[in-house]
């Protein structure tokens, strides 16, 4: 039997922690060291977001690890996107047929803490505080430090990377061997403010805006308010506030972040153009100028491993913008893969390293390409007619030829099938209703059945959905 060789993650957040989970119920010794201190102890001071988006890739990562059930139990549910239209109209338009396609909230801080108790139970040895600060390939070893400055010394068998779009380990790597690091930054910034509990607001308020229970406003769906090249959102959270993160270009013409320097040009900014949310936040001055305005990147490698000694997952590897919702769920479908490669051949740790980025490398660059679309979408599309006219011709089509015709969110969102797949499917996809629209611009007045035979001349059948039942 080919002994396994110990295990050692640089980073302990979502990825780092899921990882070292699996990889300890397959029978691997894992240790990890976190730069942070330990969240359970001293509360969770990482991470940019305060809360994420849960969909059916995570879930199943979450299922192979014994996990899914307790964290659905602290996760709301989201039905679709409430647009909210600055005349005040909102609508909501699902994500997918019905409520078994649905996407859940999840809280960042609880979400990491949970993994690392799991871990800990499968016997993950964790070492909070500790910086990587020097990498030693050929010999083998890492260099610690904790916030005092004292250093330590590790040795390792297997070096894997899950610290994240800053990461140590990929610094440490590059200097070694350049991995053709190619970082695209979005021009686009974000800032987090909050929507409390509804039973902090005035009652009128809260019945005006929809709410219900604790919650101010729908609480079963991921608000929008779209505005063209910027916009805002909203993600429940499980105690009843709501995370709403203002998006904006960085720089330039008037609104970015460089026009609103402080809370007072924001306000009379928010009262102009999301005059219906405003009255909602009411800790608008002090959240916008305690909270720092995020940055927005893409990140691209041509290597994400060194030989058999070192690999990088999850962001550290492919840090993509949030607007598909699928970070963290593509860092734990990584989770999945590396797993089964590694229990399969423990021993060949170079071919294991290479198998994975053949896997997910593509898979990582589709859905960075189609998050940035997503962007784009969600600031405009969501009110635009014509997209609403193709969204509603692609909802009748999926229900006439669901064998020749998923809709690309619902592909990436509530299956299995490879993030390259769906990206390639969904512009075939597209340019079909869109050839299918400019001969009858109205979907209803669209010949379904002509419009499936189409489909089913000029498109395969889709693959089996692999989705859990």
């Amino acid at each position: 039997m080919t002994q396994r060789p110990r295990i050692t993650l640089i980073g302990g957040g979502l990825v780092g922690a899921l990882q070292a989970r699996q990889l300890a119920k397959h029978g691997f010794a894992v240790e990890v060291f976190e730069k942070r201190p330990d969240p359970r102890l001293a509360g969770f001071l990482g991470g940019r977001s305060i809360n994420l988006a849960l969909a059916e890739r995570g879930l199943q990562a979450l299922r192979t690890a014994g996990l899914a059930d307790t964290v659905l139990e602290r996760a709301v549910m989201m039905r679709g996107r409430m647009v909210h239209a600055h005349d005040g109209a909102s609508g909501l338009q699902r994500y997918g047929v019905d409520d078994s396609e649905v996407i859940w909230s999840v809280s960042r801080g609880a979400l990491n803490m949970l993994l690392l108790d799991a871990a800990e139970a499968s016997g993950v040895h964790f070492h909070f505080g500790q910086s990587l600060v020097d990498t030693d390939f050929d010999g083998r070893r890492i260099r610690l430090a904790d916030e005092a400055g004292i250093k330590r010394e590790h040795g390792v068998d297997l070096l894997i990377g899950a610290d994240g779009a800053g990461s140590a380990l990929r610094t440490a790597m590059n200097t070694y061997a350049p991995l053709g690091e190619l970082i695209e930054p979005l021009g686009h910034g974000y800032k987090e403010l909050e929507i409390p509990a509804a039973d902090t607001l005035p009652a009128a308020l809260v019945q005006q805006a929809g709410g219900a229970g604790r919650f101010a406003i729908e609480p079963h769906a991921l608000h929008i308010w779209p505005r063209g090249g910027y916009m805002c959102i909203a993600l429940p959270n499980a105690e009843g506030s709501f995370t709403v993160t203002l998006f904006l270009p960085a720089h330039g013409a008037h609104p970015s972040f460089a026009t609103l320097p402080d809370a007072t040009a924001a306000r009379a900014f928010f009262a102009t153009d999301f005059p219906d949310l405003l009255p909602l936040i009411p800790r608008f001055d002090a959240d916008y100028a305690e909270h720092p305005v995020g940055t927005l990147s893409t990140l691209h490698l041509d290597r994400w491993h060194l030989d058999g000694r070192a690999l990088l997952i999850g962001d550290a590897a492919h840090a993509i913008v949030p607007f598909h919702g699928q970070g963290m769920n593509c860092g734990f479908e990584d989770t999945v893969t590396l797993t089964e490669l590694l229990a399969a051949t423990p021993g060949d740790s170079a071919g294991v390293f290479a198998e994975f980025q053949r896997i997910r490398q593509p898979n990582a660059n589709a859905i960075a390409a189609m998050a940035l679309e997503n962007y784009v979408e969600m600031r405009d599309s969501v009110a635009d007619p014509h997209y609403l006219a193709r969204r509603a011709l692609g909802a009748k089509l999926a229900e006439r030829a669901p064998q020749h015709f998923m809709a690309r969110y619902r592909m990436v969102t509530f299956t299995h099938l490879p993030y390259s797949y769906a990206l390639e499917r969904g512009r075939m996809q597209d340019a079909l209703l869109e050839e299918i629209l400019r001969e009858a611009p109205d979907a209803n007045a669209v010949d379904l059945d002509a419009a499936a035979r189409m489909l089913q001349a000029r498109l395969t059948p889709l693959p089996a959905q692999l989705r859990h039942e």
